[in-house]
């Protein structure tokens, strides 16, 4: 007797359920979040713990020593993103290494494809809300208990910041294997992330500004004399033009020197420090 086979059935009746368990998708979760800013290589960034992460799942997923060597390989391509959002991207590739085992139609190409498409824009997330939101207020949050000499003001950010990314990229990776790829896809084509993204970059640049004109101090002792007794003094004059000028002036010559020269920092602290020196000295500043 012939019996047809559907495509259903060519696939193991073992695999139709879920072959991983909630413990095993946090646990690679772990080792990317605890590695994902210290293991780059200049080669291939972060693919290396990437690749280390996604191990003790692929073990699981491919018995066979064959084809684990072969996911390995794929997961060891270049690869880069903000260390808290990559969460979602891993949690995809892992729904997507399920799919493949369990018969699905998911290619190689496909999986490094995923990974090389969000990995830029979720870059790009990350550091707006991450960096340049986040970052930002819990330091303006604790800078006043640094200023009176408070642990608490050094200690506080550290740990809310460590406690908040864990959080939000233990979340993220739970929910990129739950949605998989093409929810991933439908949400950053839309317009709710492009504003997510703006939102969060006014939100930084606010909070960068209140640092700025709170806790840079730049004020100048010149005065000039003139007959008849009368004299003027220069700060009083900048604060009837613009109060806080010479703080201001000093933020944007350095941004203007970033935009031209890059973030290099060092040259931007020696700078700072020799410049200071040099007006305590002449007396300018």
């Amino acid at each position: 007797m012939n019996t047809t086979v559907t495509p259903a059935q060519a696939v193991p009746e073992a695999q139709h359920g879920p072959l991983l368990a909630k413990s095993d998708i946090t646990r690679a979760w772990m080792i990317y979040y605890l590695g994902a800013e210290v293991s780059n290589s200049y080669e291939r960034l972060q693919s290396l713990v990437f690749c280390a992460s996604m191990t003790p799942v692929l073990k699981k997923l491919y018995p066979n020593k064959a084809e684990q060597a072969e996911a390995l390989k794929r997961h060891l391509n270049f690869f880069n993103t903000e260390g808290v959002m990559g969460g979602v991207i891993q949690g995809v590739a892992i729904a997507m290494e399920e799919q493949k085992t369990r018969g699905e139609p998911i290619s190689e190409s496909s999986i490094i494809g995923i990974k090389t498409g969000l990995m830029g824009a979720l870059a790009g997330v990350g550091d707006s809300i991450i960096w340049a939101a986040l970052m930002p207020l819990l330091i303006a949050l604790f800078i006043p208990f640094a200023a009176k000499g408070s642990a608490l003001g050094g200690i506080a950010p550290l740990v809310l910041y460590t406690g908040i990314t864990i959080a939000i990229s233990y979340a993220l990776c739970h929910k990129g294997y739950q949605l998989g790829k093409e929810s991933i896809i439908t949400l950053l084509q839309g317009g709710r992330i492009k504003e997510l993204i703006y939102g969060a970059n006014v939100l930084g640049l606010i909070m960068m500004g209140a640092l700025a004109a709170s806790y840079v101090k730049l004020t100048t002792p010149l005065k000039f004399s003139f007959l008849h007794g009368s004299e003027v003094v220069v700060q009083q004059v900048l604060d009837s033009i613009v109060p806080g000028l010479l703080p201001l002036a000093a933020v944007f010559a350095i941004y203007l020197y970033m935009l031209k020269k890059g973030p290099r920092y060092t040259v931007i602290l020696l700078s700072v420090v020799a410049f200071s020196v040099i007006c305590s000295i002449t007396g300018i500043l």
